[in-house]
């Protein structure tokens, strides 16, 4: 049986637990589960902190860098007294701060093929903060083997993208679920793909997104709704526009 909400809990939930889709049942779960981000940064900040919020049971933080002042314009997790502590420190202590409730998992490292299959295969579910090209086609692969579901995000300049992945499944239509390798057969070469220091990035763009992320996370968590399967949904933060394009399992 699972762990009865607390009092303190129930209060705290409330807004949730009012919600017929959600309820107690569904706030158990989130309670329940085990959430694996990585990248405490521009996404990341915006996902840790709503799915604390949210109750989340554990939250896994996954990051190798520390806090730099240029981080603080959209990395709202943080603050100007962490600059040069650990991001996952600086991360777990704004958790603490939230949400008492959770429990922070902190990995200060650099995701890549040696770590990733035992990352991932401990959550239930890992949300995509990275900044890192390379580091999402490992990512992603990882989750497909060990079928976790991903919710993957991309932020530039004034857009972004945001998508689930769970290839392992099939659709409705009986079809296999697309990839993310279906979305971006080729790794692009190295520099081809400006990073946030070169391009820029408006900071709220960063909490959009995330925040979409995190809505993803807990739709999937409470099995509510319709995920973002075979679905990229766009934002352009310039004109204000949201578009979703649909995308097919190769072959």
């Amino acid at each position: 049986m699972p762990e009865p909400l607390s009092q303190q809990e129930l209060e705290r939930y409330a807004r949730h637990i009012v919600l017929p889709e959600i309820g107690g049942p569904g706030q158990q779960k989130l309670k329940r589960a085990r959430v694996l981000v990585v990248g405490a940064g521009g996404l990341g900040a915006p996902v840790l902190c709503y799915l604390a919020a949210a109750g989340i049971g554990t939250l896994g933080i996954v990051d190798d860098d520390a806090v730099s002042l240029s981080n603080l314009q959209r990395q709202i997790i943080h603050d100007t007294a962490g600059v040069g502590r650990a991001k996952v420190e600086s991360a777990a202590a704004a958790i603490a701060r939230i949400n008492p409730h959770v429990s922070v998992e902190t990995h200060r490292l650099r995701l890549d093929e040696s770590n990733a299959g035992a990352l991932v295969g401990a959550y239930d579910l890992v949300v995509d903060g990275t900044d890192n090209l390379a580091a999402r086609y490992v990512m992603a692969d990882a989750c497909a083997a060990a079928r976790r579901p991903l919710v993957a995000a991309a932020i530039g300049r004034f857009d972004g993208s945001v998508t689930v992945l769970k290839p392992w499944e099939a659709g409705a239509d009986g079809a296999p679920n697309p990839s993310f390798r279906d979305l971006y057969p080729q790794e692009p070469p190295p520099g081809m793909v400006p990073s946030c220091a070169e391009a820029g990035v408006v900071g709220a763009l960063a909490g959009v997104v995330g925040s979409l992320q995190a809505m993803e996370a807990i739709k999937l968590i409470a099995g509510i709704g319709e995920p973002l399967v075979g679905r990229l949904l766009l934002y352009d933060g310039l004109s204000a526009r949201f578009e979703t394009v649909r995308y097919r399992a190769a072959g």
